[in-house]
């Protein structure tokens, strides 16, 4: 998207746009790395599988911020990148974007078995197999990269990986054959996600209409309502391709700052909001979160004093 950005930016709006995207990142991930640290100051966190799913969320949008915002610097810092390099930021970044809706099903399912099946949640929904879970969207998540690698290495001499590219995906994998692959396991990871979101949410509002003491359901179902706006939320880089197409023909002057605000916009924003939505809205991890960090700062400010 922005390696020709490269050559029509000038060096100023280039620059601009560079330290927007970097700041952002760092905003992103010094938010997202307190949320990293209260996880893990806390042993309770640690033992429930809801939780669990939540940090694999953030780190893994940790990782996805890294990964989009180095490529998007190289891109104006140097027109073509080492081969190696790129296939590898390309391939975490892929499994990365594969792994956040396979999360998010995940979570609802957690959440679904914990309200119409709470009998069966502490013994299905355990620690060990909450870890097991990750493994396999991750692996289910880095099939369709590791697939065109395979392909790659069959139909190209090792020497590739040497050389320097076009650090873009359909620079890297040109083919038809390949664009049809992504299409297909992206529509099928997402309608399957959809379809777990929309079952599990019916359920729980069955459930929360029958329920006694609605406090618990009603809560795990606007939980739910969350999960279908995060997974619109990354649903928003499928649009990017169409907005370019129809918008850019009509101002194509303006070319470079329609893709970069919509990058900004669905690559960027979406991974800002994921901890508003879920870490600031639980009671329990908003507390840990204000005791831990109020008690570092308060040493902070102590121990200078002291010596």
């Amino acid at each position: 998207m922005n390696s020709t950005n490269w050559i029509v930016d000038s060096y100023e709006e280039a620059l601009a746009k560079n330290i927007v995207i970097v700041s952002l990142g760092l905003i992103i991930n010094f938010i997202n790395g307190m949320l990293l640290v209260t996880f893990f100051s806390n042993p309770m966190f640690s033992r429930d599988s809801r939780y669990i799913l939540y940090i694999h969320l953030v780190i893994n949008d940790m990782l996805m911020i890294c990964i989009s915002v180095t490529l998007y610097v190289l891109t104006y810092a140097s027109y073509f990148v080492n081969a190696s390099l790129c296939y590898t930021l390309v391939f975490l970044g892929t499994a990365t974007f594969m792994v956040t809706p396979l999360n998010l099903a995940g979570m609802a399912i957690e959440r679904f078995i914990a309200i119409c099946k709470p009998l069966h949640h502490s013994q299905t929904c355990t620690p060990r197999r909450t870890h097991i879970f990750i493994c396999l969207i991750w692996v289910i998540g880095a099939i369709p990269s590791l697939a065109d690698i395979l392909i790659l290495l069959s139909a190209q001499p090792m020497s590739l990986f040497r050389s320097t590219v076009l650090c873009y995906t359909f620079s890297l994998f040109p083919s038809k054959q390949h664009k049809d692959r992504i299409t297909a396991s992206q529509v099928i990871c997402m309608s399957l996600v959809w379809i777990i979101l929309i079952y599990t949410y019916c359920r729980v509002l069955f459930t929360a209409r029958k329920a006694v003491s609605k406090g618990s359901a009603n809560k795990a179902r606007s939980t739910m309502l969350l999960h279908g706006v995060q997974l619109l939320l990354c649903m928003l880089s499928y649009i990017t391709p169409v907005m370019d197409m129809f918008v850019i023909p009509f101002f194509p002057v303006d070319r470079t700052k329609i893709t970069f605000f919509n990058y900004l916009m669905t690559n960027i924003m979406p991974r800002l909001l994921s901890p508003l939505i879920y870490g600031v809205r639980d009671q329990k991890f908003l507390k840990q979160m204000k005791e831990y960090f109020t008690c570092k700062v308060i040493i902070v400010k102590i121990m200078p004093s002291k010596l």
